[in-house]
C-alpha cells in the first residue's frame, strides 16, 4: 500500500518530452490538438498527462496453437477484454539560464501489483500474489542545457528514441486506431526508450537529432516481434558492452505537412553480462542491426493523412539464432530462444475527415471534431534466413476504420472495427474496440 502511494506521488511529478517538445514549437507541431498547443506562457514548472482506456472483442481464439494447429480453432469462440494500455504522469521544470529538466513515469496495462501474505487459514503459510500484470515504467528522466534560442541543445539521461513514427508521436490524440500502430509496436520497441546522449535542434522549419545510446541485446530478439525487446534487460541497469546511433530530422516548411526520416545502427551480439567466449564460429559475428525509416503527416481543411514506413535488417541472424537457441534454458531464464529474421518490414497510412469543419461558426459543436478514418498496415516480423524455418504466419496486412470523437480538445473517445488478414491457411481475426483517451496539463506555472 504504501509503495503504490509513493509511486503516485512521484508519478505526479513527472513529464513527457514529447509534450514539452509540441509546446516548444507550436509552428511545427505535428498534432493540431497536443495539449500543449493550449499553453503559450512560457513556463517554469508544468505537470501533465495523457492515458487510454479500452474495451476490446477479438472474434478469434488467443490460443497459443492458434497458427501452428489453426485447423483446431477454426470455429473457436471469441474474448473480450479491458486494458489500460497507458497511464502518464509528466513533468517538466525551467531551472534557467538554459537549464531544464524533464521526466516521465509510465504505467502500462494497469501497471503490476504484486504482494506476499500471510494467510491465518493456512496456518500462517506465507504466499507470494501477482494480483496484475502490466509495466511500470521510468521512461524519461534527462537534464538539458539549450544554447542559441534552441538551435542547439545537449540532453543527457533516458530518453525517448525517435526512431519511427510512433516513437516520435505516441500520444493517443496522434493517432485515430484505439492502439497504437500495430506494425511499428510489434518489431521495434515503442515507446523505445534508452539512458544517453542527445544532440537536437530547430533552424527554421527543421529540426534534427543525433543520439548515441546503448546497443540493444540480440539475446532478447524473437520471430514474433524481430528486435523489439532488444532494448529491455532483465537486470538492475542496463548492459552497455556495445554503443549505437539514432538519428532523426523532420521538415515543417510547408504548411499542414510534416515529414520524418529517421534511422538507428549498432552491433547487438554480445551486449549481454552472459557471453560465450569459446566457441570460435562466433568471434566474427557482430549482428548489426540497421533501421531505416519514413513518416509524414498533412493536414488541410479537417482532412488528415499520416503514414509511415519502417524497414530493418540484421546481419549474421543465422548465427544468432543459433546461438539464442544454445542459452541456458531454465524457467529462470529471461531468453526467448526462438529465432529471428534477418529483417523486418512495416508500412502503414491512415486518413481521417472531421466533419464537424462542415458545421456554421455559430453552431454550438464548432469547436467540436468528429473524425470519421480509416485505415490500412501491413508488416511482417519474420524474414527468414535461406534454410530456416519459415513461419507465415508472421506476414500481416491489417484493415480497420471507425470514428474519433473530441468534445474537448484533451478528451477523445474512439471506436473502432478491423481484421487481421493471414495468409489462407490460418484463420482470419476480426476484431472491434472502444476506447477513451486523454491528454492534458494539470498545472502551468508561468515564469515570474
Amino acid at each position: 500500500m504504501r509503495k503504490g502511494i509513493l509511486l503516485l506521488i512521484l508519478a505526479s511529478l513527472l513529464f513527457d518530452f514529447q509534450i514539452l517538445s509540441a509546446q516548444e514549437n507550436q509552428s511545427s507541431s505535428s498534432n493540431e490538438n497536443a495539449p500543449a498547443d493550449s499553453v503559450k506562457p512560457k513556463s517554469r514548472l508544468t505537470i501533465g498527462g495523457y492515458g487510454e482506456a479500452v474495451y476490446k472483442y477479438n472474434f478469434y481464439s488467443d490460443n497459443m496453437f492458434r497458427y501452428s494447429h489453426a485447423e483446431k480453432y477454426a470455429n473457436a469462440k471469441g474474448h473480450g477484454r479491458v486494458d489500460l494500455p497507458h497511464a502518464v504522469f509528466l513533468m517538466s521544470y525551467d531551472f534557467g539560464k538554459g537549464w531544464t529538466f524533464n521526466a516521465e513515469i509510465e504505467f502500462e496495462h494497469g501497471g503490476t501489483e504484486a504482494a506476499v501474505e500471510v494467510e491465518a487459514e493456512e496456518t500462517g503459510e506465507f504466499e507470494k500474489e501477482i494480483e496484475r500484470g502490466g509495466e511500470v515504467a521510468l521512461e524519461q528522466f534527462w537534464l538539458q542545457k539549450s544554447f542559441l534560442d534552441s538551435k542547439i541543445n545537449i540532453r543527457a539521461g533516458h530518453i525517448v528514441v525517435p526512431v519511427g513514427g510512433t516513437n516520435n508521436a505516441h500520444l493517443p490524440n496522434e493517432f485515430f486506431g484505439v492502439y497504437r500502430p500495430e506494425g511499428e509496436n510489434t518489431i521495434i520497441p515503442c515507446t523505445w526508450h534508452e539512458t544517453g546522449i542527445e544532440l537536437w535542434g530547430r533552424i527554421k522549419g527543421w529540426r534534427y537529432d543525433l543520439m548515441v545510446i546503448p546497443a540493444l541485446n540480440s539475446n532478447m530478439f524473437n520471430a514474433s516481434n524481430w528486435i523489439q525487446n532488444g532494448s529491455a534487460s532483465p537486470y538492475e541497469f542496463k548492459v552497455a558492452n556495445k554503443l549505437a546511433l539514432a538519428a532523426r530530422i523532420d521538415n515543417y516548411s510547408v504548411k499542414g505537412l510534416h515529414i520524418g526520416v529517421s534511422g538507428y545502427v549498432g552491433n547487438c551480439f554480445r551486449n549481454d553480462i552472459i557471453t560465450d567466449g569459446k566457441a570460435s564460429k562466433y568471434d566474427k559475428v557482430k549482428g548489426t542491426v540497421a533501421i531505416g525509416s519514413i513518416d509524414f503527416s498533412y493536414k488541410h481543411k479537417g482532412f488528415v493523412l499520416r503514414g509511415s514506413g519502417l524497414y530493418g535488417h540484421l546481419s549474421d541472424a543465422g548465427l544468432i539464432s543459433t546461438y539464442n537457441a544454445s542459452q541456458v534454458n531454465s524457467s529462470q531464464s529471461p531468453y526467448p530462444h526462438t529465432l529471428v529474421g534477418k529483417a523486418a518490414w512495416t508500412a502503414g497510412c491512415e486518413a481521417g475527415y472531421d466533419f464537424f469543419t462542415l458545421l456554421k461558426e455559430n453552431s454550438k459543436a464548432k469547436d467540436q471534431k468528429f473524425f470519421v478514418f480509416v485505415r490500412y498496415e501491413y508488416y511482417d516480423s519474420y524474414v527468414p534466413v535461406a534454410d530456416a524455418t519459415p513461419y507465415s504466419w508472421s506476414e500481416r496486412h491489417c484493415v480497420s476504420g471507425g470514428i474519433n470523437y473530441r468534445p474537448i480538445p484533451e478528451i477523445t473517445i474512439k471506436a473502432e472495427g478491423g481484421v487481421r488478414l493471414l495468409h489462407s491457411q490460418y484463420n482470419q481475426e476480426p476484431w472491434m474496440a472502444l476506447g477513451i483517451t486523454w491528454a492534458a496539463f494539470f498545472k502551468h506555472e508561468k515564469v515570474k
